[in-house]
């Protein structure tokens, strides 16, 4: 095979102390896991290779041992630059207790900036990340007190302020495929995702680098489909054949045909919601969504939203996309989260957020863990608990439209949902706090802008005004003052407070499509 494929261990004897490392993924999908495990136990073996760097757009794991937690080691990490740490939390714990040093910066922006380092570009100009943590006025992403070197700058042009994010010299590339012919050609055609390997493998590449692929299948050279290809051969140094435990196509599921887009599965393959309070957040969220819309789901709570959607009938008037490159179809959750069905296209994760960063979106429906009075919202870091913004900060910033869906409150929350809303026990934590730990929404740049933001649980909507939050509707059952305005750290607006739809709490479907298509 041209010398190309080798035993894992060869491949990973390739990197060397002080590298700079990329890994392709998103939550469960496209982690080279095989090679990670064999760098883990390399190190744990040899202690070395130590103190690489590692850059990272999308969160790569499954919050316990897979994907990047088995980085996760002192001494074998130096430096950590990623977009979503929610899911590595064994990396996480390695920054915000200052061993390493690590840096939390948007995720399309990491995404867009592998292209810039391979066109040998200085860096990457973006208004994405104003006025909020990544902001070098608010700390510049930094995690912790001993990341002291600018990863972003802030800068005028035009008289308009913008942000510089500074390229990387990437040394060591490891990416995932499916099928490598004997040239090193790389095709993806079994995979959910094909993300950002491209631009990643020339970055590395240009920089006189190495760039190494897990497949799980060889073929002859020359006998790929050249359109098939994703990561040419000239990029590639080393193929590793995978084992099967260690490529399924997400943390969810083994393999699916749905996933590669190239089976259409049944209507109904994915059953309902049942009726509970994450449902009535879904539907209130389906009510603002128009025919003809694009519109991004994010991580979590607003994954029930392609549920309900699928449910009343709306996919086939609307696109739904996922950050790491989906377009249209029903995207999937949990372990899944980034693959999809039935969808239109999928393209590299890099353009997806180019079209979300230049406006494409219409409405986006993003997690809620805290706001405040003036509207901003926090997701990405709690204490000594770190999230990460993930894509949340390119997405919030640029759609059209906005909503910020979850619970009024967390931690043991329980109601019942029949024919209304009733608190059976009150959530331990507040969400609708006096200040929010950390800023990665600003409310009021959104308002002093003009974007129309809608804050949706299941007990209360808020919308942002000029002036702040103000209460919008209020679930059939819940008592004003003890449910809505005692649990918050702040009083919102109430001069004109309606009932939330009745239909919201009823089952069957609501009838979304009649009104969509009416």
């Amino acid at each position: 095979m041209a010398g190309k494929v080798m035993p894992v261990e060869q491949a990973i004897a390739l990197i060397e102390d002080g590298d700079t490392l990329t890994t392709s993924g998103f939550v469960g999908i496209g982690v080279p896991d095989e090679l990670l495990a064999a760098l883990e136990r390399r190190f744990t073996d040899t202690g070395t290779p130590r103190d690489l760097a590692l850059v990272f757009a999308a969160g790569q794991g499954d919050g316990k041992a897979r994907g990047l937690n088995r980085l996760g080691h002192e001494g074998l990490l130096r430096r950590v630059i990623g977009g979503h740490w929610g899911l590595i939390p064994k990396v996480a714990q390695l920054a915000v207790g200052n061993r390493i040093e690590g840096w939390n910066l948007p995720q399309g922006c990491i995404s867009q900036l592998y292209r810039d380092i391979a066109a040998g570009k200085p860096g990457m100009v973006s208004r994405v990340g104003l006025e909020t943590f990544v902001d070098p006025r608010l700390g510049g992403g930094a995690v912790n007190a001993i990341s002291t070197e600018p990863q972003v700058e802030l800068m005028k042009i035009g008289g308009e302020e913008v942000l510089f994010y500074r390229a990387h010299k990437l040394t060591v590339a490891l990416l995932r495929g499916s099928t490598a012919d004997e040239h090193g050609n790389i095709t993806m055609e079994r995979e959910a995702l094909v993300l950002d390997s491209l631009a990643q493998a020339m970055a590395v590449r240009n920089a006189g680098g190495v760039v190494i692929v897990q497949v799980e299948r060889l073929a002859r050279a020359r006998s790929l489909p050249p359109r098939e290809v994703q990561i040419p051969g000239i990029l590639v140094d080393a193929v590793v054949l995978a084992r099967p435990e260690n490529h399924p196509q997400t943390y969810g599921t083994v393999f699916s045909h749905a996933f590669t887009n190239r089976v259409r599965p049944p209507a109904d393959a994915i059953p309902p919601m049942p009726l509970n309070a994450r449902k009535v957040i879904a539907r209130r969220v389906a009510m603002e969504l128009s025919p003809g819309a694009v519109i991004n789901l994010g991580i979590g709570m607003p994954e029930g939203v392609a549920s309900v959607a699928a449910e009343e009938g709306l996919l086939d008037h609307m696109t739904m996309t996922a950050e790491p490159g989906v377009v249209g179809g029903q995207p999937a959750s949990g372990m899944d989260f980034g693959a999809a069905v039935d969808t239109d296209a999928v393209i590299p994760q890099n353009n997806q957020f180019d079209f979300y960063d230049g406006g494409g979106l219409d409405v986006a429906c993003l997690g809620l863990a805290q706001a405040d009075g003036v509207g901003n919202v926090n997701v990405s870091r709690f204490g000594s608990r770190l999230a990460g913004a993930g894509g949340f900060i390119n997405i919030s910033q640029n759609a059209r439209a906005l909503i910020f869906a979850g619970t009024f409150t967390t931690g043991g929350l329980e109601t019942m949902v029949d024919r209304g809303l009733k608190i059976l026990r009150e959530g331990r934590t507040r969400k609708f706090l006096e200040a929010v730990e950390q800023i990665t929404f600003s409310g009021p740049r959104a308002a002093r802008l003009g974007q129309p933001v809608l804050y949706v649980t299941e007990r209360a909507v808020f919308r942002l005004t000029p002036e702040g939050l103000d209460l919008a509707e209020v679930a059939p059952g819940v008592d004003l003052e003890r449910d809505v305005l005692d649990q918050m750290g702040f009083r919102p607006g109430t001069g004109n407070v309606t009932t939330m739809d009745a239909r919201l709490f009823l089952p069957g479907p609501m009838g979304l499509e009649v009104a969509v298509t009416a």
